[in-house]
Order: C-alpha cells, then structure tokens, then sequence
C-alpha cells in the first residue's frame, strides 16, 4: 500500500504482492531485518513471539493474517468457506488476550466476508481491501492522535520533557504511532525539549524500540529504569506522562504494558497531568470497568534471563503479568482520533 510521505518511514506490518512483511521487534535495536509471513499460522505465531506487538499492529496484522487464511481455503461454497474462515480466526484470536484491536480487526473482517455478496473469489478480494483499509485508517488514525495531543498538552512549559512507557509508536502501529505520535507532533511543532523513556521491564520495549525510534528520527531521548520515574519527577524532569493502551473500558480504566499504573500513581503525587493515547478501537464499550479486563500472563523466561545470560538463582518461582490496569480517576485525558476527553466523559464517544 502506499503511505502518506512521513519523515518517519518505519511500518512494521507491510503488504508487499502476496504475503506480509514485518519488522522482527525482538531483533532491535541491534538488527532491523523483516519476517516474511505467507500463511496465517505463522502469523498467529508472530504475534504470540511478539515479532510484531503493540495493540493497533497487532490488529493490522490479524486482519491480514485472516485474509492469507482465506486464500488458503480451497472450496467455492460459500456456507464452507465461512466455517472455515471462522477457525482461522479463532485461531488468531488466541494470540493475544488482552489486546482488544485483536478482536475489533478480527470481527471487521469477518464481517466482510459474511456481508460480501458475490463468488468466494470475490470475498477473498473483498477481505485483502478491508486489510489494507484497516492499516490505512489506523495510520490515518495516529496522525489525528497526534495532533489532538499536542493540542491537549500543558501549555506551560512552551517546551515539554515527556515521560513514556513501553513502546507505543511507530512499531505499535500502522506508523507514526499513539503515544509516540503525540511525542512527535510536539517535537515537529517545537513543543518538546525531551522525552524521557522508561526501559519497561521484563522485555525492555522502552530501551529497545522506542529510543531505537527517537534516534531514527532525531528526537531527544533520555533512557531512565523504571525505578528513576519518581525521583525524575520529584526532581522536576518531567511535565506530563503520556503512554498507550491495549484495551480501555467503557468508564476509562486502562490495561497498559505493566508498570504503567505505577507511573500514574507517581503522576499523581506529583501533580503531573497523565494521558492515554489510543485510537477508538481500543476501546472495549462491553467492559464496564477495567475489573474484567483479561491480563496476559507470560513465560518466566521474561523475568529470569535477559538475553542469554541467567539473572536469578534456581529455585525462585515467577509471576509475570504483561499488563495492568489504570483506574480511570488516575487518567487526566484519553486521548482519541475524535480529540482529547476526561474518561469520565468517555461515552460521548461511544459509536
């Protein structure tokens, strides 16, 4: 597909003829190099390895991984290739638990394929255009993200030192990114003076892949442990917090990379304005609150090496969440394509 001429050119899910391109996210920093995808089990597999990770990607490239599995489907009967397209997608859909984008592009895409009237041939197409329309809408989405966050951030100071969580950019995205995109709308219109970045412990996407992004494009980047937010906050480093989200519940609570609801409460404390940036898509309207919201659990490995080298004793037992949930009252704006809202006014948005 072709992309708007960004500055920033790092897409991590691309449709390149007859199969999908992803950046390899656990090789970075230190390679960039793509996976080719060509069937929808390996793309269910890249998505459980987190090759490509971030809510909205993730959603981008499930919808894809639906169409090559349905190009695989050898029948012209329509009621068959609906049933068999089903368990292609419930095969995707248990990837990821916690990203709702998942489910949101799964359902669209069977939606088309049971609205599509016409040959299975002509579902098939029909599916691969909602593909790319999905990755389309979501960089178009960021871009919109952006420029309602630079909109919505303090005033004062006129340049801002953000502080962000996990990586919720470009790699997150179709492009351009969530959090990030507010980061980089307010560096591209002289708002930034710097972005603090937490490394985000147990799979560093912090240290990895967003600061691997800020210095592709120029952006001052300050990497800090997560155990430094408070004393940067104490010591007056930091203006607003800005992160993503996985799945945000109708009254606001927001599942985050874990260690998100600890930057909130610091936020807090210290009087700094908290933002969740994501699109509406995020948005999980059949979740009241963020109690029922499922929390992946990880292999231990995460916690108990970093690379190869072995970072406890044996003998130790593991817990290892990949997110948590931020009460909605810790939130000072959800920040969506549609503009920046309190997550008590959340249902104003409801669609």
């Amino acid at each position: 597909m072709t992309m708007n001429n960004l500055d920033n050119q790092v897409y991590p899910v691309i449709w390149e003829t007859d199969k999908v391109l992803l950046i390899d996210q656990n090789r970075l920093p230190n390679e960039y190099g793509y996976v080719e995808i060509s069937c929808y089990q390996d793309m269910a597999q890249a998505i459980t390895t987190m090759i490509v990770r971030g809510a909205p990607a993730i959603g981008v490239a499930a919808a894809y991984g639906v169409y090559l599995g349905a190009r695989e489907i050898q029948t012209d009967r329509r009621d068959e290739f609906i049933l068999k397209l089903e368990e292609v997608a419930h095969l995707l859909s248990q990837t990821r638990p916690t990203a709702v984008n998942l489910f949101w592009a799964i359902a669209r895409m069977l939606k088309t394929a049971k609205q599509t009237i016409g040959s299975v041939e002509y579902i098939k197409t029909a599916l691969l255009e909602t593909a790319q329309a999905i990755q389309r809408e979501d960089l178009e989405t960021c871009l919109a993200i952006g420029e309602h966050g630079l909109a919505g951030l303090p005033a004062q100071p006129e340049k801002l030192c953000l502080l962000t969580h996990c990586n919720a950019g470009a790699l997150a995205t179709a492009g351009y990114g969530t959090a990030l995109g507010v980061v980089r709308s307010a560096w591209r219109n002289g708002r930034l003076a710097r972005l603090y970045a937490g490394e985000t412990r147990p799979r560093l996407q912090g240290a990895r892949l967003t600061a691997w992004e800020c210095v592709q494009e120029g952006i001052p980047v300050t990497l800090i442990t997560d155990s430094m937010a408070a004393h940067s906050m104490k010591q007056g480093l930091i203006d607003a917090v800005v992160v993503g989200a996985d799945r945000i519940a109708a009254n606001g609570d927001t599942a985050n990379k874990i260690g998100t609801y600890s930057l909130a409460l610091l936020a807090k404390a210290h009087n700094i304005p908290f933002f969740v940036a994501a699109p509406l898509s995020t948005i999980d309207w059949q979740l009241a609150t963020g109690e029922n919201i499922p929390i992946e659990e990880r292999h231990p490995s995460e916690i108990y090496q970093v690379g190869e080298t072995i970072i406890c004793p044996p003998g130790v037992e593991f817990y290892n969440p990949a997110f948590d949930v931020t009460p909605a009252e810790l939130i000072t704006a959800i920040i969506t394509e549609k503009g920046a809202i309190a997550p008590s006014a959340l249902s104003k948005l409801s669609v």
